[in-house]
């Protein structure tokens, strides 16, 4: 667990803006006029590169930072309420942003009624993708801490032949309490440990995908108008959806390499997504069959996985943990802050 998964999300990136780029197909609708301006509209998309960037690192990195700034330590309160906040961001961003996109887009008449229109395949698409992710986040947590607990009996059993000659000493009611507690709570600690690394690892997953659909629509609008509230829109969902990540990945404890990379692919894959939405904009068309297809997909697969993720791995796992249970005060302030979270994501919905 060391090494993560990132080992993987290069190829996924590829994957996923080469399937968005396919457009050969000829669709029979007619695209509404936008009032377009290429030029004008390259350069909000320049800014929106720029903005989104630089929202998305300062976002993921600000928990990171949290062993320097005491009030982004991951067991502070003011932490918690962060990541509520930014949890509810995640969760509008699945219900508001992701999953009516994708009804949109498999419910197109480009696509045709047969057999778009005789089944909701978004919602079909999205509960199997959160069915597949509680599957996968319950058997690799299963497997992980199966091996862990075989190496820690196996060392237990080592140290226990090694120390054969002095087991009396081990025989005293007290010693057997301190010695018998002390494992307890390192595979406790080691659970929770694998558990974050888990959780990150999907999350950052699911975000990648509906950040590359997102980026490529941008990048390929020719639309001043449309792309304007876009990018403030897109600009505040990365900062705070990143302070959501990056709480996650601060609690996760990865090697230094990995929490690099798995902070570059959320700051740049957005952006990315922009600058070959650009490169293919003359050639892209949103309303063409096999756009529609793999956009309402990915975006199914998405909101599912998201939802997912922010129900039960960051809101659930935060409310019923023993500090907050314990403490009405922060139930109470995290429940504001997770309700503020929301509905801010959601009324940005009116523009993007």
């Amino acid at each position: 667990m060391n090494k993560p998964f990132t080992a993987c999300f290069p190829l996924l990136l590829l994957l996923l803006l080469s399937a968005q780029s396919v457009t050969a197909a000829e669709c029979t609708c007619e695209s509404k006029p936008e009032g377009r301006d290429g030029s004008k509209a390259l350069s909000y998309k320049l800014t929106a590169i720029c903005s989104i960037l630089i929202a998305g690192a300062m976002g993921v990195s600000l928990p990171i930072l949290g062993k320097k700034i005491p009030a982004l330590h991951p067991e502070n309160t003011a932490f918690f309420l962060i990541k509520s906040f930014a949890a509810g961001v995640i969760l509008a961003t699945g219900f508001i942003h992701i999953l009516p996109d994708a009804f949109g887009s498999l419910a197109s008449p480009c696509l045709g009624v047969a057999p778009w229109k005789d089944f909701p395949f978004a919602g079909f698409v999205s509960m199997v993708s959160a069915i597949g992710t509680m599957m996968i986040d319950a058997f690799v947590t299963g497997y992980y801490k199966r091996s862990h607990f075989m190496k820690k009996v196996s060392g237990d059993e080592e140290m226990q032949g090694g120390h054969q000659g002095h087991v009396h000493v081990h025989t005293h009611a007290s010693h057997g309490h301190a010695h018998g507690s002390a494992p307890v709570t390192e595979r406790s600690s080691s659970s929770d440990l694998i558990r974050h690394r888990i959780v990150t690892q999907v999350l950052e997953m699911g975000i990648v995908v509906h950040s590359v659909i997102i980026g490529v629509s941008l990048g390929a609008s020719e639309s001043p108008d449309t792309i304007k509230p876009i990018i403030v829109a897109l600009t505040f969902h990365q900062l705070f959806e990143g302070i959501g990540l990056g709480g996650c990945i601060s609690q996760a404890k990865f090697e230094s390499r990995a929490v690099a990379a798995m902070v570059l692919y959320f700051a740049l894959t957005t952006p990315a997504g922009i600058a070959v939405g650009i490169g293919i904009s003359k050639v892209y068309r949103e309303d063409s069959r096999e756009a529609l297809i793999v956009g309402g997909v990915l975006n199914s697969a998405s909101a599912g996985i998201l939802i997912y993720m922010a129900l039960v791995d960051l809101i659930a796992a935060d409310y019923m943990s023993p500090r907050m249970l314990s403490d009405p005060r922060l139930q109470l302030g995290a429940s504001l802050s997770l309700l503020l979270g929301s509905a801010c994501m959601s009324f940005l919905a009116k523009w993007a």
